[in-house]
């Protein structure tokens, strides 16, 4: 009787911690959406907003999302970039310019499901910019509150003067969002599954930080001939550095891979699109 209650109390402080023990969605019923993550060369926000470099910067300032013009030709984007015809000076041989995901997204009330599935591209056989990590998955979410998140997603975190974009004069400047900050809600979630190593729960604001967020309760992957397929469990509640998601209500999700030992900027990107909890969107996170 004394270990039946030792374990029923030990069982319930773990859902109280955060659903360790939650059951995952039966991904067979979940639709899911297909993503393009392609390679995004020099393409800054800057850039993205110079009317003389980039057509679209006309129909951005008139709220047209960057996904309404370039969801069905972001693989002859990324084909243009990787190989350098187009704002790419420092090309990486071999590259895929593009990754088809599979995008799914569920919840049960407490947690969030995101799962992401892709082939792995053939290596091109360049340097191994992060030597210990094969691949690496992150995704961010934001909450309507930084300006430009709901037409270009995380394009809002990216500017010309990064780290490692050519030209940049500080070598640790991250990337950043103009005039963020937690007080208030001006960031983005991040939270990044690696192919070895922790995964790590953070924030971009004025900096990008890749430690204190609370919500994440687990990031796992495998790749299964051929196949990756990364899972993530995270708490709709959070605290600093948390987007706190509320059914009915949408929120700017993008996401990236750093494949083939990528760093940096040399990673595959999505555009913005809508993530909704119990609400529709892009993307739908219904509940189970």
């Amino acid at each position: 009787m004394h270990k039946r209650l030792v374990v029923s109390i030990a069982v319930g402080v773990a859902f109280a911690a955060g659903g360790a023990f939650a059951a995952p969605p039966d991904w067979s019923k979940v639709p899911a959406k297909t993503i393009t993550a392609f390679y995004p060369g020099v393409s800054p926000m800057e850039w993205i907003m110079k009317g003389t470099e980039h057509g679209g910067a006309r129909g951005i300032r008139k709220g047209e999302t960057c996904a309404s013009c370039h969801d069905g030709e972001t693989a002859d984007m990324g084909k243009k970039m990787v190989t350098g015809q187009k704002i790419e000076p420092n090309p990486q041989k071999g590259k895929a310019g593009s990754i088809p995901v599979q995008v799914q997204a569920a919840n049960d009330g407490t947690n969030l499901y995101l799962r992401f599935s892709w082939k792995q591209p053939a290596s091109g056989g360049g340097a191994k910019m992060d030597a210990e990590n094969p691949v690496k998955l992150a995704f961010m979410l934001e909450d309507n509150k930084v300006e430009g998140a709901n037409i270009g997603g995380c394009w809002s975190t990216c500017h010309e003067d990064s780290r490692t974009m050519p030209g940049a004069k500080d070598d640790k400047k991250t990337k950043y969002v103009t005039g963020g900050a937690l007080a208030g809600g001006k960031f983005f979630d991040l939270v990044q599954w690696k192919a070895k190593g922790k995964p790590t729960d953070g924030y971009v604001a004025d900096a990008r930080v890749m430690e204190g967020g609370k919500a994440l309760v687990s990031a796992e992957g495998k790749n299964d001939g051929g196949t990756w397929t990364v899972v993530f469990t995270r708490k709709l509640a959070g605290g600093d550095g948390d987007v706190a998601l509320a059914p009915g209500k949408t929120y700017n999700f993008g996401f990236a891979i750093h494949d083939d030992h990528a760093a940096g900027r040399y990673h595959h990107v999505s555009l913005g699109y809508t993530l909704g909890i119990d609400a529709k969107a892009d993307i739908t996170a219904a509940k189970q």
